[in-house]
Order: structure tokens, then sequence, then C-alpha cells
């Protein structure tokens, strides 16, 4: 049966709520024509819910049973995309298969524009040189999606990969974390590039494509020269005690001059032994100092320890205890080879790295934890010291640089947004314009500021002057004739009619036309007739 099909969406969510009926204003030819969804669940026909069909081919869905724990029902138009009319030449051509052939045809246009409105897509302004291809399957795995210098489609920043040692002829993506085994410094990546040339990272030519993460090389020299400090120190120490010793009683001649043994035969005994005192100051002087770089090295190994307890490198499979063989703590990372996912450990079990809206700040408290350890590691000779606790803090920066600010809006929270571009948006229960009325009764300026939809009652024969337009922006003009009636308009050069041809306005008082003007560039309006002689 023929049907009028009406301008609507074909799709309609309620919240979910006992059995229905829940209805929807679209029309359908069949009860197989729409979808029907109980949250995420496809729900299937006469085993989970009932069609209705009214005359007009609206209807509604009534469920078998309650929805209990659901928080949504959908009913989405979901008509079988095909044709089964075949017209020949010479036979029979009703008019009621044609319509009923013409129904079909907008039903699956509405159906395939409902679809594309839930979809990804570019604006229409976009340049026309923007590809929306995605890259290679290959090439995204794993991988973040994001949009380069020009929009196109590309692979954005991972979460930080661990790519494990550097190799030359790699492709190397932003944020992913390698390992100088030159000096074991720890790197990651900041330009997206295939690797060249030689270790060590810091002399490389694609040296400035990465950010040094772990000073391995600094700390290791720091510790060697604070040893080789304290040996020094103490053989000082010994030295100076030696002196002490000559000083303070018979020394061979063969050791000093004649000169110094008379000068101490007659009565410099008293300065000797000021000499032997202050030399042992120096000796524990030195010897303090050797404790204090010996603590310095045993901080940093602790460092190092604590590091390489949370972040246990590349493994094929969930680790049960840490690189020394204890147990795991929690915080820790590895990441999985087998599915290139980065892991973190709960304390009861291994999970993937990334928390959405938090996972940068959980990396910089790591990362201090990390730092802040003092648990000691004596079979390793690296060490990290405070770059860990500085890459924390930077970690910690950038997320709050790019945490949302403002209080968080709820889903049914009144706000206003200003200047903002909504992409691809749906509009549930429809949404209001905002309009603006005036009673002119010569001239008026339309400033579509004050709302795109203008409702104007003619108070006598006006002139109109247009906004600048603007590709992209379209309103509503509503005309109404005053209780005199016969009241004209002279329009704007700018806007442009159909063949030419300005429309005749309705004469008749207390009468209303309706027009929709569109711009299409920065200097003209198309104008069009949106419906006449209406009673207001």
């Amino acid at each position: 049966m023929p049907i009028v099909i009406s301008n609507v969406t074909r799709r309609v969510v309620y919240a979910a709520s006992g059995t229905g009926p829940y209805a929807f204003t679209f029309e359908i030819l069949a009860n197989t024509d729409i979808a029907v969804f109980k949250d995420d669940t496809l729900l299937t026909l006469t085993t989970d819910y009932t069609v209705t069909i009214a005359a007009n081919g609206t209807g509604s869905i009534t469920l078998v049973t309650s929805p209990t724990g659901a928080t949504q029902i959908a009913i989405v138009g979901n008509r079988t995309i095909q044709r089964t009319t075949d017209f020949v030449t010479g036979g029979d051509f009703f008019a009621n298969t044609v319509n009923d052939e013409m129904d079909q045809q907008t039903i699956f246009s509405q159906q395939n524009a409902e679809g594309l409105q839930r979809a990804l897509s570019a604006p229409q302004t976009d340049p026309t040189s923007i590809n929306m291809t995605l890259p290679r399957a290959s090439l995204r795995a794993n991988k973040a999606l994001g949009f380069d210098a020009n929009g196109n489609p590309a692979i954005a920043d991972t979460l930080g990969t661990n790519r494990g040692n550097w190799a030359s002829g790699t492709l190397y993506f932003v944020r992913d974390i390698i390992k100088d085994t030159t000096n074991n410094n720890i790197w990651q990546v900041i330009v997206q590039h295939t690797s060249s040339g030689s270790l060590p990272i810091g002399t490389n030519a694609d040296a400035a494509k990465f950010t040094l993460l772990v000073d391995a090389a600094s700390a290791t020299s720091s510790a060697t020269a604070a040893a080789s400090s304290a040996n020094d120190s103490s053989a000082s120490a010994i030295l100076a005690n030696d002196w002490a010793t000559k000083t303070s009683g018979a020394v061979a001649g063969g050791e000093f001059s004649a000169k110094y043994h008379a000068q101490a035969a007659s009565g410099s005994a008293t300065t000797a032994s000021t000499q032997a005192s202050n030399a042992s100051t120096s000796a524990t002087n030195a010897a303090t100092a050797k404790t204090a770089a010996e603590a310095a090295r045993d901080a940093t190994l602790a460092a190092y320890d604590s590091f390489d307890d949370r972040y246990l490198g590349a493994k094929t499979s969930d680790p049960s205890v840490d690189n020394d063989g204890n147990a795991l703590v929690a915080g820790a990372l590895y990441f999985d080879s087998v599915t290139a996912v980065m892991k973190l450990y709960t304390g009861s079990a291994w999970v993937a790295a990334y928390v959405s809206g938090g996972s940068f700040l959980s990396a910089a408290n790591n990362l201090s934890d990390v730092a802040s350890t003092s648990t000691a590691r004596t079979n390793l000779g690296l060490a990290i010291g405070t770059n860990v606790q500085a890459y924390a803090a930077n970690l910690t920066s950038w997320a709050a640089k790019t945490a949302p600010s403002g209080t968080a809006v709820g889903t049914t929270d009144t706000q206003t947004l200003t200047n903002k571009t909504i992409e691809a948006g749906t509009f549930t229960n429809g949404y209001t314009e905002e309009s603006f009325t005036s009673t002119p009764t010569s001239t008026i300026t339309l400033d579509l500021a004050n709302g795109s939809v203008q409702i104007i009652t003619l108070g006598g024969n006006i002139t109109y002057t247009f906004p600048t337009p603007v590709a992209g922006k379209s309103f509503i003009l509503i005309h109404k004739q005053d209780g005199t009636g016969s009241r004209t308009v002279t329009w704007p050069a700018s806007v442009k009619w159909p063949a030419g041809t300005a429309p005749t306005l309705t004469s008749t008082a207390s009468r209303a036309d309706k027009f929709v003007f569109t711009a299409i560039d920065g200097s003209s309006w198309l104008g069009s007739v949106a419906g006449q002689n209406y009673t207001v």
C-alpha cells in the first residue's frame, strides 16, 4: 500500500523503561523494516519484540520482557536494500506498483542519510585536496588515529612503545622508547623517522629527533668520579699522617736539611704538634668525603634498581617475578612483544597500560615512585639519579596542560557554547533555533546574531538590507502581512532567485510567506520559497 514518506530521521532512541510500547514516527512498509537494539545488543523480531504498524506507516514496538539492567532502547530503519519489481516493455504499469517502488527508494535514501550522520566525515568546506583515506592496516596497527598538518588521517602519537635496542634502518614513531647499547641511555622519539648512522645516539645525525629520558652514562661517570675523588682523598690522608709522624720526633738526617734539624732541636716541637693535629683533621675530612661519595653511588644504584623493578623491558608473556627474581610490585610495566601492547601490573594481574583520560598522569606518578625508592641494587653499575624525577615532573606538567579545564557538564546539564564547531552532531529530541521578530514600516537591516529565524511583520512597504554572505550560512525569513495587507518588499541585489525572478508575495492581510536563504560565497544569497499563504 503506497504511503507518504515524511522527512524524518529513521532512528529514535529511548531511555529503557518497561516493555513499552516504544513509538517510531518514520514510515515503514513491513515489520522487518526496522532493527531494535537494547543498549548495544541487536534484538530479534518476535523472540524479543513485536511490531505494530499504523495505517500511515508509523508504529511502535513492544518488548516481550522488561529490559532489566539496560539503559537505552534504539529503533533504526533497516529495510533490506534490494529491488524486487521489474517493469517490462508493454507490461502493466500500475500506480500502486510505482508508488511502492518510490516509497522503497525514498526509505533507502533516508536510511543511508541517517547512517552517514553518525559517521566521521570531513565538512563540505574542506579543501578538495583532503584525502580521508586511512593509513594501511600494517602501519596503523596498535597506533592512535590522528591528523597531519594538512588535516589528512595519519598515524598519531602512541602512549610510549618500548622498541628495545636502537637499530639502523628502523622506522620509529613519535613516543617510541629505545635504548642506546653503547652507554645504556634511554631515549624517546619526538619526530617520526627511519633511523640511520650509528651509535651513540647523542652524536647521531638524527639526535634532534630524540629526547633523553634516562642519562645512565652521566650517572655512571659521576659515580666513578666520586669514587676516584674518595681514593685520592684517602691517599692524601696517608701522606699527611706520615708527615705528622716525621715532624713529631727524631727524623733521619737524609730526609730533611740540616737547617730544619737545627730548628727542630731548638724548640719547634709545639709547631710540629699543631701540624700533626691539622693533618689528622684532614684525614677525617677525607674519610667523610669518601663515605658521602659511596652513599651517593649507592643511592644512584638504588634508584636504577627501583626503575628496573618497575620497567621490566620486552617480554613474550606476562612475567610472574621482576628482573631480580623478586615478587612483582604494583605499577610495574613491561612491553608484550607478541601483542605489541604495554602492560601494567595492578598488584594482582597484568592489564593494558592505557587508561582513557588518565594514562599520562599515571605514568608520571609511577616514574616519581621509581625516583624515590631506596632499595639497593648492587649487581648493576648503572644509575638514574634525578633524571627520572625530572621526566615524571614533565609528564605531570604536560598532563595538567592537556587535561580539560572548568567544571564538568553532565548529560542533562545546560551549557552555553560560544564559537564552537560541532562535527556530525546528533540532536536527540530536536533543537530550538534562536528567532528574532520585528515590525518595520520602511527599512530593516537583518542581523543573524539575533537569530537564524527572522520573523518580520510588514508594517508598510519595506526595503531589506541583508548581512554580508558567508559561504555555508543560511537563515529562514517569514513575512507576515499586517492587518492592512498588500505590503511590498524590495530585495537586496545580493539575493538570487530561481530563473532570476523574485516570487510574488501573498498580499492578503494576516497571511504569511516562508523563505529560505543560503549563502554560497561571499557575495550572494540563494533565495527559495518554502511555503506561502499561511494563516497566522
